[in-house]
């Protein structure tokens, strides 16, 4: 049996994979601090993944291990995250940042460390919604980029630990059609100067539906490759 845990699942890429997960007869854990309309098979949680405190206790409660109890593979997808803030240092808020710090990183680290240890005899896969940003600087986005670096070599190290029945994945899904991408055609040029770059993708209508990046996501986290490269591109592993 499997079972998926889904960080962020209310709304765009988190609610087409949780979506996606159950379509295919896969119960979810959502998790966010919204709830989303999904249907039958899905349960969720409220949690703010911006409050390290809150997140800290939720964690040391009994919802993650007795959800996944009885399942032979877990999957988790670390899917919360948040692009601000976008701008030089200078301008930046700090409390902003520390926010995003809590959410792009703390927050996921700690969610796959209480996750493998819940099901200590299942198969364990964890994929981190990563970013190109991650792995090419940008104007702007210097905490964006940090944060989706910090995922990839999570990754990386998780692999080195040598656990064969943990595999943990830092994905770039590509470019989608969501809030996220409204959010950063709305930032002001001289936040963020690559804005145009963003805009113009949309106008071209190349920006893939959540839906159907979430299907590739579900193949790809399901798949027997799973594993074999700790950072990796959908559009590589969808090839």
């Amino acid at each position: 049996m499997i079972k998926a845990v889904v960080t962020g699942h209310s709304r765009g890429l988190g609610a087409a994979i949780a979506a996606e997960l159950v379509t295919r007869g896969i119960p979810v854990l959502g998790l966010a601090r919204g709830h989303a309309e999904i249907g039958e098979g899905m349960e969720q949680a409220v949690v703010d993944f911006g409050d390290a405190a809150a997140l800290a206790a939720w964690l040391q409660g009994h919802t993650l291990s007795s959800f996944l109890a009885g399942a032979d593979t877990v999957l988790l997808v670390n899917n919360a995250g948040v692009v601000s803030p976008v701008g030089p240092l200078a301008e930046q808020d700090p409390v902003a940042a520390l926010r995003a710090a809590v959410i792009n990183v703390g927050a996921p680290l700690a969610l796959s460390a209480a996750f493998v240890q819940a099901a200590p005899q299942a198969e364990r896969r964890i994929l981190h919604v990563s970013s190109g940003a991650g792995r090419s600087a940008y104007p702007g986005w210097s905490v964006y980029c940090a944060t989706k670096a910090a995922l990839d070599q999570h990754a990386r190290a998780v692999a080195l630990d040598g656990d064969p029945r943990v595999k943990c994945v830092s994905l770039a899904p590509g470019v989608i059609d969501t809030d996220m991408q409204a959010e950063i055609r709305a930032t002001p040029d001289a936040k963020f100067p690559l804005k145009q770059r963003f805009v113009d993708m949309k106008e071209g209508g190349v920006l893939e539906t959540p839906a159907a990046c979430a299907a590739k996501l579900v193949d790809c986290l399901l798949s027997k490759r799973f594993g074999h490269e700790a950072v990796d591109d959908l559009r590589n592993s969808a090839a």
